[in-house]
């Protein structure tokens, strides 16, 4: 990350404020990029342990991709890619997201769309987008989407959502399934055998 952030004070000279004759467009992505340079050593070194940030191109901290991992629950054991865009107007705005992962969740479509109440530009509750989040609390949301945050009570995926209410056991294969990306018919014996209490006990249901 010291490749933009070393162009940005190099090209800044110390001063402050909108250039002479710099576009909006310009003078945003120059607010943009040096928000981001903060904000991403902030998120590296807050990164929860289930958690991997990458940046293809080191000068673009608009763009990267974050890795999630969890450790316990329906998704232990799966790796999950989601994309994060940062536009222009950030942090007036909040980042794009879409998952690259094929995942089975009340909260995330197979399309890779993502109902994440901080990602809301507009929201009622008070739980959406403000100027006053950052990139930390994007990715620790993400994070918690398969923990605290699994919501099956208000879902975006409704097919995840009923098919745990209808059927918990055949809903856990699905999920295996998807995260393993292994035949369906295979699922519940490799779950039994590596997670037997899950099924049986009170740890998922």
């Amino acid at each position: 990350m010291l490749t933009l952030a070393s162009k940005l004070k190099k090209e800044d000279g110390g001063k402050t404020g909108r250039a002479s004759g710099a576009s909006d467009s310009t003078y945003r992505v120059s607010i943009r990029d040096r928000l981001l340079t903060k904000e991403v050593a902030e998120l590296e070194a807050n990164l929860p342990s289930t958690c991997k940030a990458s940046f293809p191109d080191e000068d673009k901290l608009h763009h990267f991709q974050l890795a999630v991992s969890p450790d316990e629950g329906y998704y232990q054991s799966g790796r999950f890619q989601f994309e994060i865009d940062v536009p222009e107007a950030y942090n007036m705005v909040p980042p794009k997201v879409r998952c690259l992962t094929r995942i089975w969740h009340p909260n995330i479509t197979e399309n890779g769309e993502i109902c994440l109440s901080l990602l809301r530009e507009h929201s009622i509750d008070g739980t959406g987008w403000a100027p006053t989040r950052t990139l930390k609390d994007v990715v620790w949301g993400l994070n918690s989407l398969f923990t605290d945050l699994l919501n099956f009570d208000d879902p975006l995926n409704i097919d995840a959502a009923e098919h745990h209410l209808r059927d918990k056991v055949r809903h856990v294969v699905q999920v295996i399934w998807y995260k393993f990306d292994i035949h369906q018919t295979r699922c519940l014996g490799l779950y039994m055998l590596h997670y037997p209490d899950d099924l049986y006990g009170n740890y998922v249901f």
